[in-house]
């Protein structure tokens, strides 16, 4: 319900003021993702958007197979294509820094004064979320601003 009350908040600043919002989508390829794609297209027409940005993060650093890396870049790239189609100011980044995806996008958020998080979770065990951590989980702890989660 906290949550639910700062982004009331959060969104009823910029809608009264008429300002610019910037949008981070953190994209995997997963239909939680592509959900989490479909509402910051909303969001920024709602809030008239300055810019989505597309962010996919892969663990590994340098250690990223070429082949991967290019896939991920082609995959971005065709989902940010469909913003574009739609008049929607966006830009892709696949980050390959050696961090976790959730550090990634934190980082990524701080980095670029981003107003929104959109993210896609998926239901995960118990065990499953032990075992690999849960990377909405440190990005809505972590993140300098409201995060929206899509299922």
């Amino acid at each position: 319900i906290v949550n639910a009350v700062k982004l009331y908040r959060f969104c009823h600043k910029y809608i009264s003021e008429r300002i610019h919002m910037k949008l981070l989508v953190g994209y995997d390829g997963s239909n939680a993702a592509l959900a989490a794609t479909e509402l910051a297209k909303r969001h920024a027409r709602v809030f008239q958007a300055e810019k989505v940005y597309l962010v996919r993060s892969m663990e590994g650093g340098q250690d990223v197979a070429r082949k991967e890396f290019d896939n991920a870049e082609h995959e971005l790239g065709r989902v940010n294509r469909t913003f574009t189609d739609e008049d929607i100011p966006s830009e892709s980044h696949l980050l390959v820094r050696g961090l976790s995806p959730g550090e990634d996008l934190v980082q990524f958020a701080k980095e670029n004064g981003i107003d929104e998080i959109i993210i896609g979770v998926r239901r995960r065990s118990k065990v499953g979320k032990l075992v690999f951590g849960s990377t909405a989980q440190y990005v809505i702890l972590n993140a300098p601003c409201p995060v929206v989660s899509v299922k």
